[in-house]
């Protein structure tokens, strides 16, 4: 791992410690502000004191310096590291500016009531910013450590705050600085080209922009009936699903042969987004809901599915590396079918697993590469026991809590740095979990694996959060044709964003399909509101952040 240059400070410099207060708050100069009620949601801002006082502890703020430094007390190692503004997990808010720092201290902002920092980096990272401390105290924040800010960011809907890019974790949303971010995909990946550093004391710990890496996750993908008209009668063709750029829904009408009332929608540029982002992911995964056999049959209509394997090289072209074959569909074309589905996706250079030959070859962990980690991608199904595989019959792997915790044993074993866990389950147009499928969410949480990406409701889904790893239960559709509801034609994919094996961002981004085939995103902060204001409701009480 490259560090950053350390400078050492020649000679003694003694900053007054600020006290702690209860909530994780301090005030400066050892002035502790008065404690919060505990019922109260939000912590209370401090100003700067000159005086020391003691805390709950009795602990006093230390003396001012002295002029004459002490020759015996080792100098302590301070460096310029990367800082990022950083705000509440739910933001729709992707980047900050300067200008919107200063206009929150000024108490000018609209989108921001307050800038919170960790005390003992307050004035580094404020001296880092040009910027001042308020007149007003309530606009700055102080914080005892970074995780009780990222605590705090949860709470308040209306906070800006700053932390140093090793402490970001995935309970915070990473905002870019201007057109510059440290997360995602095109992000930056060299220490220089960062624009934000503060000079602080030396952590044990520090971050390499080089050791990130990214994962593109997406829903449900199936090539036949709709999506078939589309690319092939329609002469679209097998690259058209990921063409897809930015869009907006105009109006609403009634209503849909459900009695659904459905969007009048417009794309709005950006031709190409989806791919790019698909592209610059080091490793994309989805779910694929049907098989594509040798011997295939268009369907107009009804639930059975069998997909021209012609179409498969467009999501080769696209960047997908790997695809759950773990599905109520997977045997729409008969045994044998699964077979061909998977000589024809490998055929293609798309990896698969959820299914194989016998159980064995099912549950076996797919290992791939990504920034350096080995990550193993594990795929089930819950919901079609008549297509699950045996000891002699070529099927899906079926998730159980023995299963699972046998298979990411042996994934680790195999040398994985990173489990993924992608079971197909659930209720169909139900965002809420039930309570057997969080327990095997939990299941494999409890066995290793780090996180839990789900589908098969073809309705985005909650998301919960279990042992500090994150489960997604449902991404929605990817690329389907099921344009009779709003919320079917909508759904999201995941920019997982890992540091090493930790993943340390994470953003869903809300898409609507056109054309029964096409995914185009959609703004979070505008019509993406609507998936994602779903995803959060079926969310309470599961989602800390």
């Amino acid at each position: 791992m490259k560090r950053l240059p350390v400078i050492f400070v020649v000679g003694l410099v003694l900053v007054a410690l600020a006290v702690p207060m209860s909530g994780g708050e301090i005030g400066f100069g050892g002035e502790a502000a008065s404690p919060a009620p505990s019922t109260a949601s939000a912590p209370t801002a401090v100003s700067p004191s000159a005086s020391a006082a003691p805390d709950a502890s009795g602990d006093t703020a230390a003396a001012p310096p002295s002029a004459t430094p002490d020759p015996t007390v080792t100098p302590v190692p301070v460096a310029d590291v990367p800082i990022v503004p950083v705000t509440r997990f739910r933001s729709a808010v992707s980047s900050t500016s300067t200008k919107e720092v200063a206009s929150v201290l000024a108490g000018e902002s609209k989108r921001y009531d307050a800038l919170e920092l960790v005390a003992a980096d307050a004035d580094a990272i404020l001296a880092a910013l040009e910027m001042e401390r308020p007149a007003d105290a309530d606009r700055l924040v102080l914080a005892k450590d970074a995780a009780t800010l990222t605590k705090h960011m949860a709470k308040q809907k209306k906070r800006l705050g700053f932390l140093r890019a090793a402490e970001v974790t995935s309970a915070v949303r990473a905002l870019a600085w201007g057109k510059r971010t440290l997360f995602g995909i095109g992000r930056t990946t060299t220490a220089g080209d960062w624009p934000l550093t503060a000079r602080v004391p030396l952590a044990a710990t520090d971050f390499d922009p080089t050791a990130t890496w990214t994962l593109f996750a997406g829903g449900d993908i199936m090539l036949d009936r709709g999506v078939a008209q589309t690319l092939k009668i329609k002469g679209k063709g097998a690259d058209f699903p990921f063409d897809g750029g930015m869009a907006e829904i105009t109006s609403r009408y009634c209503c849909s042969s459900f009695g659904w009332r459905l969007p009048r929608t417009e794309r709005t540029g950006a031709a190409g987004a989806m791919r790019d982002l698909i592209e610059g992911a080091d490793l994309a995964i989805a779910n694929f809901e049907n098989p594509a056999p040798n011997k295939f049959r268009y369907h107009t209509s009804g639930t059975v599915f069998s997909a021209d394997p012609k179409l498969i090289s467009g999501l080769a072209t696209a960047g997908i590396d790997w695809v759950s074959l773990a599905n109520n569909h997977i045997g729409d074309a008969g045994r044998n079918g699964i077979i061909q589905t998977i000589r024809n996706l490998k055929k293609a250079g798309i990896a698969s697993g959820g299914a194989g030959k016998n159980i064995t070859a099912a549950r076996t962990p797919t290992i791939l590469e990504a920034g350096g980690q080995q990550v193993a991608l594990l795929g089930y199904d819950t919901i079609a026991r008549y297509y699950h595989a045996d000891a002699d019959t070529a099927g899906s792997a079926r998730l159980t809590k023995k299963t699972v915790k046998a298979d990411v044993k042996k994934a680790r074993d195999a040398g994985a740095d990173v489990v993924i866990v992608f079971p197909h389950w659930g209720t169909e147009y139900d965002p809420t979990p039930f309570p057997r499928q969080r327990a095997l969410a939990k299941a494999a949480i409890d066995a290793g694996a780090d996180l839990v990406i789900g589908n098969h409701a073809h309705w985005a889904g909650a998301m919960e959060v279990y042992k500090g790893k994150p489960i997604w239960y449902a991404l929605g559709n990817f690329v389907f044709d099921q344009t009779w509801s709003e919320l079917t034609m909508e759904g999201m994919t995941l920019e997982l964003t890992f540091h090493g094996s930790d993943l340390v961002q994470a953003r869903m981004r809300p898409h609507i399909i056109l054309d029964k085939a096409q995914p185009n995103l959609l703004d979070p902060a505008g019509d993406g509101r609507v998936v994602l204001g779903q995803v959060f409701e079926a969310s309470k009480g599961l989602l800390p952040w």
